[in-house]
């Protein structure tokens, strides 16, 4: 985690450098004498403001998921459980809100723990079988906010964001013209430091994931229980459509296991669908290759493993 971090730091330097050598080449090849503060200044102003745009085309966690609120009177059993494993963890009672979407659905976001809101969604709940499940599952996503690492994760993709939203207003401009000589350095330089950045906190995601997985066992004392809920957690992902997983892609990299398909959906060709798509080898490859680099979460089958390692431990 620590090497992340660091990583994630350079990777912020460099991207704030990049942007600077390429503001300064363009004002010293016009001769303005004072080329390195003008471009330390429009370095500042781009960052910021290009920061400020992607804040405010943020949504809400609850709208995302299309969730709403619910209260101790509308749901007493859901409510009473989160109470519980709150006191356990010692972290503040979250905000409950559920999703009447059928995609198995549970995360818990929150810049700080008093303002933490958990999010379920109806295809969860059908999913789990037993009181012991859902424990086992509200306990790994307030262990999240136990370890603090949705404040530590927010921070670090910083520069994924800024990245991504410079790259993205980038694209959206039609014939540049001259202004392509500032357009295009800055296009190659915003792309490489997301997929960088990108992978870096993929990897702290994976790191995260596994430790909440830790502290749900520390709490509920049963590695099994928690493994069977991810089991049935995942099946019932598998059978879920691509078009309702797509739906619910904006909080994939949230919830307890990925909402993604594990292979591209493939969509025949031609009036009788009798035609492949172009290159789909490649694109398969591609695909994989995408998952595998900017994977959130650890592959279930790994984390059950390791929870069987935490089962036998007790033995």
């Amino acid at each position: 985690m620590l090497l992340t971090i660091v990583g994630m730091a350079v990777v912020t330097i460099a991207f704030l450098c990049g942007v600077w050598a390429v503001l300064y080449g363009i004002l010293s090849s016009l001769e303005v004498s004072t080329a390195a503060s003008f471009a330390g200044g429009l370095t500042t102003l781009t960052v910021v403001t290009i920061g400020y745009l992607e804040y405010k085309q943020v949504d809400t966690i609850e709208r995302i998921a299309d969730a709403t609120h619910v209260d101790e009177e509308d749901e007493p059993e859901l409510y009473e459980l989160v109470t519980r494993v709150a006191a356990q963890l010692d972290v503040p009672v979250p905000t409950i809100a559920l999703s009447d979407r059928q995609t198995p659905e549970a995360l818990a976001v929150g810049f700080r723990p008093e303002n933490v809101h958990l999010v379920l969604s109806r295809g969860t709940l059908d999913t789990i079988d037993g009181r012991a499940e859902l424990e086992a599952v509200i306990a790994h996503e307030l262990a999240h906010v136990k370890n603090r690492d949705a404040m530590v994760m927010t921070a670090l993709s910083l520069p994924v964001i800024l990245a991504r939203g410079l790259g993205t207003r980038l694209a959206d401009i039609e014939n540049p013209g001259g202004a392509a000589i500032v357009i295009v350095p800055l296009g190659l330089i915003s792309t490489l430091i997301w997929g960088t950045g990108k992978a870096m906190t993929a990897r702290l995601s994976r790191a995260r994931e596994q430790a909440a997985d830790r502290a749900a066992v520390a709490v509920t004392g049963s590695p099994s229980v928690l493994a069977t809920a991810l089991t049935k957690l995942d099946r019932n992902i598998s059978d879920t459509p691509n078009q309702d997983l797509r739906e619910a892609s904006g909080i994939s990299s949230l919830s307890i296991l990925p909402l993604e398909p594990e292979e591209l959906e493939k969509v025949m060709l031609g009036p009788e669908g009798e035609r492949e798509p172009s290159y789909w080898w490649l694109r398969q490859r591609l695909y994989r290759f995408e998952r595998w680099l900017f994977r959130t979460h650890p592959p279930t089958e790994e984390r059950i493993e390791q929870l069987a390692a935490y089962e036998r431990q007790q033995d």
